[in-house]
């Protein structure tokens, strides 16, 4: 059997690997809140989790073409097939790593700091194409400020319109909104992390001439899809602990202000065709909203921790990519 033929499927399954830790990792940020508020309980979460992540996975791929093209050139990529191996495999061994310890770190990070660290070990800085790659990092670190801030603003509001309100009967009717929230939560999700692995797995065809254009086939956003579906129902518990109870403790109307402001950011970069990280923008809006109800009652050591390795992750992703694609090109 041909020697790229070998790789290509190999990073398929890689690809299909990496969104299913996703869909464990990422998407227990998505119904941490609700959880975590026992406004659903842990297997309907997951159920509802995984179906609209598929959903959210089946109705766009900008964000895939994005991944496709503007960190590197698919068409120019020197030894593309190998390079795309060994950032696949660093990010899966991060996203392992971090979920074990149970640190809510970034895939998106992982994802693009592993394409850059395996595409400048092969060619060098030029290989980059750096308008695309600075517009993603860009989009990464804006996005959880953002975050931050509007989840500080829509909890501020919260405040003001529901201050003479009966506190149980309010937390009653948020806890039932949480569903809504949680699903919307897991859609934005969907659109967004889900095509990451399509843009890759679309890089590898067409670095080894099996495509000529950036556009996603359908069958690889349902495999994406469902690889990510499959994966929100098998694990993410460790995560969920961090998101949903280490950073402060989380009232369901906590929870709605949390879940509206990082679906807006979310979807917002959905639209724009940016990849964003759903665990830095939850993570910052859950912080937003603690910092306006009660700056005290957030867990500023989490939040510390968090911060460290969301930095960290970019740097270490890029070097274990550079190190496997070196390893990797003694075989291929």
């Amino acid at each position: 059997m041909d020697t790229l033929f070998i790789i290509t499927i190999l990073i398929v399954i890689f690809a299909l690997a990496f969104d299913f830790i996703n869909g464990f990792h990422d998407t227990a940020n998505a119904i941490a809140t609700a959880v975590s508020t026992k406004a659903l309980t842990p297997r309907r979460a997951i159920i509802l989790a995984a179906f609209m992540n598929f959903l959210g996975a089946m109705t766009f791929t900008g964000v895939a073409k994005t991944i496709t093209k503007d960190i590197v050139d698919p068409f120019m990529l020197e030894n593309g097939l190998v390079v795309i191996l060994a950032a696949l495999t660093a990010a899966i061994f991060w996203n392992l790593l971090t979920w074990y310890y149970g640190i809510p770190s970034s895939s998106s990070h992982a994802l693009i700091g592993s394409i850059a660290g395996a595409a400048i070990a092969a060619a060098g800085l030029q290989a980059l194409n750096y308008s695309g790659f600075f517009k993603i990092l860009q989009a990464l670190i804006i996005s959880p400020l953002l975050a931050f801030a509007i989840g500080f603003i829509v909890y501020s509001l919260f405040k003001v319109m529901f201050k003479n309100h009966n506190l149980t009967k309010t937390n009653r009717h948020f806890r039932l909104f949480q569903i809504f929230t949680a699903a919307l939560q897991a859609y934005t999700h969907g659109t967004n992390d889900a095509q990451k692995a399509m843009g890759i797995i679309t890089m590898a065809l067409i670095a080894g001439n099996y495509q000529q254009s950036t556009d996603i086939q359908l069958w690889v956003q349902v495999s994406c899809a469902l690889a990510m579906g499959i994966g929100t129902s098998v694990g993410g518990w460790k995560i969920i602990k961090t998101v949903g109870g280490k950073i402060m403790k989380i009232r369901p109307v906590n929870g709605v202000a949390a879940d509206l402001s990082s679906a807006m950011i979310i979807f917002g970069a959905t639209m724009i065709h940016l990849p964003v990280s759903t665990t830095h923008v939850i993570s910052s809006s859950i912080l937003g909203v603690g910092s306006s109800h009660r700056i005290k009652g957030v867990k500023w050591g989490t939040a510390q921790r968090m911060l460290i390795t969301w930095v960290i992750t970019l740097p270490v992703s890029a070097t274990l990519a550079a190190l496997i694609y070196f390893i990797l090109n003694l075989f291929f």
